[in-house]
């Protein structure tokens, strides 16, 4: 069952990943006074309500501190978390009704719908060290079925983001420690994290350096696992597929498997105008 719930969220992930190319995100957010990094950094955190920055940096893990701080310092003293969601929820439904027209009516959206918000209601209350998925899970659910959909496949990211960190965390690594094993793992350019993440070169060289020593990673330019490192890395993901089962079990591999038919023309669509990089994976 795991790799049935692996390979279900991977498909159905664009649906919910859009959010954050969409150009009508960005111009929503900025209507309201925030910047394109202020407005992902608020936009994603605004269920927890008006946190300090320090609470966006422990929950999304591996983001530059230094950033996070800097993007949220005055957020909350422009605009609200209310009007970050709803700015968040309109423009979901504004991107998926341009990208995807009269499907988002289709019977095969109601019945994506209907699935994946019966895995996602079976987990609303098993919030206990997943604090950015207990945000998520007390806002109320929409109740148009392209926009169920979005939000009950937001709802399985964060379960599995949170569960994520767990496992970094238990495995001794800090946030830019992670970004480099993800880019040893070769899914994504090292550079392409770095950047994204707004890590310094010096920074990036120094946690190489310290992987390294704890025979994480080969003496190579570019970050690249040793044995040691390489099993380490199976365990943390290994640790978040097994605590990031539940819903897909609850659904069943029958059912998993048809709302993987069922949602993959919709996320195909979704990354090929705005995550062509993710592509590849849908197959």
């Amino acid at each position: 069952m795991i790799e049935t719930a692996r390979k279900t969220w991977r498909i159905i992930e664009p649906y919910h990943g859009m959010i954050y190319f969409a150009p009508e995100a960005t111009a929503a957010y900025k209507e309201l006074g925030l910047a394109s990094r202020a407005g992902y950094f608020a936009s994603r955190s605004a269920a927890l309500g008006p946190v300090p920055p320090s609470v966006v940096v422990a929950t999304f893990y591996n983001f530059n501190p230094a950033t996070v701080h800097a993007s949220l310092a005055d957020a909350w003293t422009i605009t609200t978390p209310a009007a970050v969601l709803e700015a968040r929820h309109t423009a979901a439904d504004q991107v998926l009704r341009r990208i995807l027209g009269d499907t988002v009516t289709s019977p095969e959206m109601i019945r994506a719908a209907q699935l994946i918000h019966a895995a996602a209601e079976t987990i609303t209350a098993d919030v206990t060290g997943r604090p950015l998925f207990a945000a998520h899970a007390a806002l109320p659910w929409p109740s148009e079925p392209h926009m169920i959909l979005w939000h009950a496949q937001t709802l399985l990211r964060e379960y599995r983001g949170d569960a994520h960190i767990a496992a970094l965390l238990t495995a001794g690594l800090s946030g830019i420690e992670a970004l480099i094993t993800h880019a040893a793992a070769g899914d994504v350019p090292a550079e392409t994290l770095r950047n994204s993440r707004t890590w310094a070169i010096e920074d990036w060289q120094a946690a190489i350096a310290a992987l390294r020593k704890r025979d994480w990673l080969t003496d190579d330019e570019a970050p690249t696992f040793t044995p040691t490192g390489a099993a380490r890395r199976a365990e943390i993901e290994r640790a978040t597929d097994e605590n990031s089962v539940t819903p897909y079990a609850h659904l069943g591999e029958e059912a998993c498997a048809e709302l993987q038919t069922l949602v993959k023309p919709f996320s195909r669509a979704l990354a090929a105008e705005l995550m062509p990089w993710f592509l590849p994976k849908q197959a």
